[in-house]
């Protein structure tokens, strides 16, 4: 099992900030052996994820309105409500991985078996504790730990991402991951 220091989370991710690395460095020391995410080429490429995703540690919300998934094929694909009713803005990308759509939503409020309840309060997934533990859930849900063994780094981006948005960004992530972690 590794345990990520301050010092090598900052050298990762050298754009986060001093307050987010104390954090994080903690959070993941905690949660991230819990979903198996414990050896050093599986934490690289989770890193270079979530690196990405939540802009180095700064946002655990995402940017846009999600009013992209309020209505039609993409909000049904995210299982949010055809209608025009505020699913989108809702449930939009929330913890460091960006959860998105109430049907996530659903699935992490059953793994969680109800408390707290994150669809009535889904904010409460952009605090560090939940942001990393929806993260880590979504990493296991998706088997990714799997592709990450294989150094799969191009099918783990699709799967969080449904594409490959930010590519040259999350393998500069996990370039730095692995020159700090794979010895």
């Amino acid at each position: 099992m590794v345990n990520l220091t301050e010092l090598q989370l900052k050298k990762i991710i050298p754009y986060a900030s001093s307050k987010n690395i104390k954090i994080y460095t903690s959070e993941f020391n905690k949660v991230l052996p819990l979903f198996s995410i414990d050896t050093p080429l599986r934490i690289c490429h989770f890193l270079a994820q979530v690196a990405h995703e939540s802009g180095s540690l700064n946002y655990t919300k995402e940017i846009a309105s999600g009013e992209a998934y309020d209505t039609g094929k993409k909000a049904i694909n995210l299982g949010n409500t055809p209608e025009k009713d505020g699913d989108g803005q809702r449930y939009k990308g929330r913890g460091l991985i960006q959860l998105t759509g109430l049907g996530n939503y659903k699935a992490f409020q059953k793994w969680l078996k109800g408390a707290p309840d994150i669809i009535k309060n889904p904010n409460l997934l952009e605090q560090p504790h939940l942001a990393t533990l929806v993260s880590c859930w979504f990493w296991e849900s998706r088997n990714l730990n799997e592709l990450a063994d294989k150094d799969d780094f191009k099918s783990i981006t699709k799967r969080i991402n449904g594409g490959y948005n930010g590519l040259s960004d999350r393998l500069m992530f996990l370039t730095r991951a692995k020159a700090e972690l794979i010895k």
